[in-house]
């Protein structure tokens, strides 16, 4: 199947062309035909598989038959969790609405905010935004959603992961309620399911691999070794194999910082991409990486999504990560669109419940294999049997705690307020018998001769 038989117009397929694409991967097939039938979708797919493509092409496509976008208007909204997968998108409806006369601008935080408000007043067509920065804008009255007509959650099960869930309702209690919606994310988690059914309405779905699967096209090596020795593994690795091009790991910003600085000592050209880094920095290291002007691109998980390098063909877990799908993520950097890629892991033995972990979510076990020369101390143990996967129950909602402590003090309240009414009751009872008494008392005095009668 070619993208020529997809409905796409000439500017469109002239662009895709230019890219040297010429058959739609098996996300795009499913997801053009449905974003250009109208129909809200969800889509999850491994990451690596051409999701951004599969929604970028026909909503241009979609937008080329409309009205252009008035001042400060957006007719297609695409929010992503990270401001360098933001860069990444707007890069691809560049790219591919480059023959076209759509507007298209990206906002995020990190940078000035009067630059991306004097872009805006001439109004977009296309908007990639995070979560936080499109809020900022909203409420200075800098962007506004009248003209919208799509709107698309990119990665939403990593906006769920970084707390963004909050920011997304208040996004979405500010558009209009007729338009098309987009899901596109990873999983289809319990907790995607339940946003989608908030905004989604009878959707296409799309799955196109299981859940947390790796590309086929990634080769995956374990090698044991102690922590001490990880950062003279790796230099070794990279000088006795040329590497040329290395996307490297670790859970801190500390250590990517530390990584770094060994790298460099050993005449590694090294940089470290993290959140502690200034927007600035982060797109500089990225540039200098892409252009092959360093070796090694240092990053913590906050790059595992959104990078997209062409043909990168190493990706190394100098650290395994806290949470087992992010490997998935993280090694879904290399083996993209088809390419081989290869994906190493520096595992110690203290990390060998995180090497479990991880085995499980992917159903197999990853080969391993000894470097000479760096054979570890304290062995890394054997992996069990892995047990089939168990679906995930839906958590069950969290009590608030302050409407608990509230039930609580109402409980109390209503206690000691039917407490006091029994109180009272019992006072007034023993008023009314003291009462009687008492006119008993007086009834006698007046005839003392009447209990006789």
């Amino acid at each position: 199947m070619s993208f020529s038989l997809l409905n796409l117009s000439q500017p469109i397929l002239k662009a895709v062309e230019e890219q040297g694409y010429h058959t739609p991967s098996p996300v795009q097939q499913q997801a053009i035909p449905a974003v250009l039938s109208g129909k809200d979708v969800m889509a999850a797919a491994q990451t690596g598989t051409g999701k951004t493509a599969g929604f970028t092409l026909p909503i241009i496509e979609k937008l080329l038959k409309g009205k252009p976008a008035r001042a400060n208007e957006v007719r297609a909204l695409i929010l992503t969790p990270t401001r360098e997968l933001a860069a990444q998108v707007a890069s691809n409806v560049a790219t591919y609405g480059q023959h076209t006369k759509l507007r298209a601008n990206v906002v995020f935080g990190g940078v000035k905010i009067n630059p991306q408000m004097m872009k805006l007043r001439s109004g977009s067509d296309v908007l990639v935004a995070t979560p936080g920065r499109l809020l900022d804008l909203y409420q200075q009255n800098a962007v506004k959603f009248s003209q919208l007509e799509v709107l698309v959650l990119d990665e939403a099960d990593r906006m769920l992961d970084m707390g963004f869930i909050r920011d997304i309702k208040k996004i979405l209690s500010y558009l209009p309620a007729q338009r098309q919606n987009l899901l596109f994310s990873a999983t289809f988690s319990p907790d995607i399911k339940a946003l989608a059914q908030s905004f989604v309405h009878n959707p296409v779905e799309i799955s196109v691999s299981p859940s947390n699967s790796t590309a086929k096209t990634v080769e995956q090596v374990v090698v044991p070794c102690d922590k001490k020795k990880k950062s003279k593994l790796l230099s070794f690795l990279i000088k006795e194999n040329q590497w040329q091009q290395v996307l490297v790991f670790t859970k801190t910003k500390h250590g990517a910082n530390r990584l770094t600085k060994e790298l460099d000592s050993q005449g590694i050209s090294a940089l470290a991409i993290h959140g502690n880094k200034s927007q600035g920095a982060r797109t500089k290291a990225l540039a200098k990486f892409k252009d092959n002007e360093i070796s090694v691109l240092v990053a913590t998980d906050i790059a595992a999504r959104g990078l997209d390098i062409d043909q990168l063909p190493q990706v190394v877990n100098f650290e395994l990560p806290h949470v087992s799908e992010d490997y998935v993520h993280r090694i879904g950097r290399t083996g993209r669109a088809g390419a081989d890629g290869f994906a190493v892991s520096l595992v110690c033995a203290d990390e060998h419940k995180l090497l479990e972990d991880i085995e499980y979510v992917i159903q197999q076990h990853v080969e391993r294999k000894i470097e000479p020369g760096f054979e570890p101390v304290n062995a890394l143990p054997p992996s069990r049997k892995i047990r089939p996967l168990k679906a995930k129950k839906p958590k069950k909602p969290k009590v608030n705690s302050s409407t608990a402590q509230g039930k609580e003090s109402a409980r109390s309240n209503e206690h000691h307020a039917n407490s006091g009414k029994r109180h009272v009751q019992k006072r007034d009872h023993k008023k009314v018998i003291k009462k009687n008494r008492s006119k008993k008392g007086s009834s006698n005095n007046a005839d003392p001769y009447a209990a006789n009668r």
